[in-house]
């Protein structure tokens, strides 16, 4: 069975409902053969990171970078995740009220130094989601997790 970590970063409730958005994508009952896990940034673990097949992240994008939560989860985790991690798919959803450009460069940049491939576009949602920014968030999480069925 392939296991697909979600870490997230969700303080607001906007960042709630794309979360649960997410979640119901990548649990969705035609998806067969996924373990979805989800783990808060400030406690996943370099373990879980490592022992997953597959990545959704989710972060909101304050002062034009990644929510220091999120940083965290990858400081801990960077070098024990380098070369073991190599090829694994990822996707990304983001939520600003102003620019997000510097989140998703420095999302960019962790992700290509980490080697992973983007399985799917990433979202990002200005202000309050609207219900085609929820589905949007729906289908990447059905995206990356159908990606991981054997």
């Amino acid at each position: 069975m392939s296991r697909l970590l979600i870490v997230h970063h969700t303080p607001s409730p906007h960042m709630q409902e794309m979360f649960e958005a997410v979640l119901a994508g990548a649990t969705d009952p035609e998806i067969e053969g996924v373990e979805v896990v989800r783990r808060p940034a400030l406690t996943v673990s370099p373990v879980e990171m490592l022992e997953a097949d597959g990545y959704l992240l989710g972060t909101p994008a304050n002062l034009g970078y990644i929510s220091g939560a999120l940083k965290h989860a990858f400081d801990c985790a960077y070098y024990q995740l380098l070369d073991a991690t190599r090829g694994r798919p990822f996707g990304v959803y983001l939520h600003g009220n102003e620019g997000t450009e510097g989140a998703e460069r420095s999302l960019s940049g962790i992700t290509t130094g980490l080697g992973w491939v983007r399985a799917a576009e990433t979202v990002v949602v200005m202000g309050k989601p609207t219900k085609g920014d929820v589905e949007a968030c729906w289908n990447l999480g059905a995206t990356v997790a159908a990606g991981l069925m054997g």
